[in-house]
């Protein structure tokens, strides 16, 4: 009686021990899952961000080219305007 004892108490202690690793194991599943959502979070606040940015790059190209736009018409004025003095001067100084 006293061997079918000690057999069972066996048996007891490495079942208790299966079951503090599957305990082990349930809890670093549980940090692991924790964590993989952590980075779900985040990884939708970058999306998010990269978005935003991403508008705001379009909306910089599109300033881009109209300031664009305004600057060529401005070198334009500017030549029309130089190209209007050199030719008075040029008719004050052959043929006044």
């Amino acid at each position: 009686m006293s061997e079918d004892f000690n057999d069972l108490s066996k048996r007891f202690d490495r079942i208790e021990n299966k079951i503090d690793k599957l305990s082990d194991a349930m809890v670093s599943l549980a940090r692991t899952e924790e964590k993989i959502m952590a980075m779900e979070t985040d990884r939708a606040n970058t999306v998010e961000r990269l978005n935003r940015h991403s508008e705001k790059i379009d909306e910089l190209n599109d300033l881009v080219k109209e300031n664009s736009r305004i600057t060529a018409n401005i070198v334009k004025i500017t030549w029309i305007i130089v190209g209007t003095v050199v030719a008075g001067a040029t008719k004050m100084l052959f043929f006044m």
